[in-house]
């Protein structure tokens, strides 16, 4: 039901988890894609192979989107390999698998924290949507998490970065109407994936974990990719400035 044929997505993160997610499930339903990677370009040219068997077009980029110079060269090379621009999906991102008390966090780490996770939101979205206006249209979903609702106790600087997208989206939202640009956000929770491992492999942590989750499991990086997809679907059309939650009801917040 779900299609996206003609339509040219940019996705960031595209080489693993909730990226490489989307990438594939954007080509099934008939998008172009131009996705990022930062470092691994065998998984990126994995993800690339299995999604082109949808017959779309589907290139990758290396990127290092805590800058903004290579922000400006990955859309630019998007618009270039696609022709237009329609959806901007905003993934890439990073978290500390260690504890991390305030009164331990260094400078050097709250900035990379603040650069990977919020910055490179800003800077995808600021050389896309100017393609965006010119269109008179556009999608762009960033992908947040739980803890920008609740917060993050030892992550802080991860939930804070994460509370900011959250703010961005709902003020972008309104500011970009006008264009008739939609801008929404999905949040996970814990999802299975290559980042939340580490995590994982902790029995006594991932008891803990699934103890809170009402649905006794965590989210696959395919359940995250879904909502994402829809919202950027004409099914979506009506909504703007929306967190949708994918978190198996453990944090409950409209």
């Amino acid at each position: 039901m779900i299609s996206l044929t003609g339509k040219a997505a940019l996705i960031t993160g595209g080489s693993r988890g909730i990226g490489a997610a989307c990438v594939r499930m954007f080509a099934q339903a008939g998008a172009d894609v131009v996705f990022s990677f930062h470092r691994d370009q065998d998984s990126a040219e994995r993800v690339a192979q299995e999604a082109r068997r949808h017959s779309t077009r589907v290139e990758f980029f290396k990127a290092d989107l805590a800058r903004m110079g290579p922000a400006e060269k990955l859309v630019k090379f998007a618009h270039q390999s696609l022709g237009r621009l329609d959806i901007l999906v905003a993934n890439a991102g990073i978290w500390n698998v260690d504890d991390l008390p305030i009164e331990k966090m260094s400078e050097r780490d709250w900035d990379h924290m603040m650069a990977v996770n919020l910055k490179s939101v800003y800077s995808a979205i600021h050389f896309s949507v100017p393609h965006m206006i010119q269109q008179k249209s556009g999608r762009i979903i960033a992908i947040s998490s739980t803890a920008g609702q609740r917060g993050e106790a030892f992550h802080s600087h991860y939930g804070a970065t994460k509370g900011a997208v959250i703010s961005l989206v709902k003020g972008l939202s309104t500011e970009l109407a006008a264009h008739n640009i939609l801008v929404n956000s999905v949040a996970p929770g814990w999802v299975d994936t290559d980042m939340s491992k580490p995590v994982f492999r902790n029995k006594k942590v991932l008891k803990q974990i699934l103890e809170k989750q009402p649905l006794h499991r965590v989210a696959t990086a395919e359940e995250c990719a879904g909502p994402v997809l829809f919202l950027a679907s004409e099914l979506s059309s009506f909504i703007t400035g929306e967190i949708l939650n994918v978190n198996g009801g453990s944090v409950l917040c409209g």
